[in-house]
């Protein structure tokens, strides 16, 4: 399965903002961003060039890819079937982000980033409705039970995690039992319960010229 494997704290200064990729890290003096805030490469200190529309719009689409640790394909398949249900695209681009099983696992606070909660459910730790689920991009949907399911050390382990992310607010469409490990999906996420700092609509417009 394709994925991303270079440095991750390359994007967020490619970006030029934090996108959280390696959870608490990130808030830390380690972070990349912090240390060199500026573009990767032989030139990214000095060069500074200003953005066209359509250069805007191709950044937003690769942050939100990036945060969400989603390729090009994939990601364009996203788009498609928002655009092909009813309702808003840019918001229905956002709830099949958020609906996708390792972002359900990252918002609980069980894996401290996307990449560790993918990890997670690529382990087979994983199941909705008591059935074990080792794919991450699996779309839960409402009154979805997940739970965590491992041996002891495992369990060790992720509850460590746990620990790291006691500060980060589990979503508010999970119910979540920390004890068990084990959560609801009492509703299916909305637009406001993304990251404040995505514009979706540069995304529609980007994919639909």
């Amino acid at each position: 399965m394709a994925r991303y494997t270079d440095a991750v704290c390359r994007l967020c200064r490619r970006n030029g903002e934090k996108l959280f990729l390696k959870g608490p890290r990130c808030t830390t003096p380690k972070c990349g961003l912090a240390k060199r805030a500026f573009a990767p490469g032989q030139h990214g200190e000095s060069r500074r060039s200003k953005l066209s529309n359509y250069g805007v719009q191709l950044k937003e689409k690769q942050k939100v890819k990036w945060m969400y640790g989603v390729l090009e394909k994939q990601f364009r398949r996203y788009f498609e079937t928002a655009a092909a249900t009813k309702g808003v695209t840019g918001r229905i681009l956002l709830q099949l982000l958020e609906r996708r099983l390792d972002n359900v696992i990252f918002r609980l606070g069980v894996g401290i980033s996307r990449a560790q909660a993918r990890q997670i459910v690529r382990h087979n730790f994983v199941y909705v409705n008591s059935h074990r689920v080792n794919i991450p991009s699996f779309l839960i949907k409402k009154d979805d039970v997940v739970e965590i399911r491992a041996k002891e050390k495992a369990l060790k382990k992720i509850r460590e995690n746990m620990e790291l992310s006691k500060d980060k607010t589990v979503a508010s469409w999970l119910e979540f039992d920390s004890k068990a490990i084990k959560s609801r999906i009492a509703r299916l996420p909305e637009k406001e319960d993304s990251d404040s700092t995505i514009q979706e609509q540069l995304i529609v417009e980007l994919y639909s010229k």
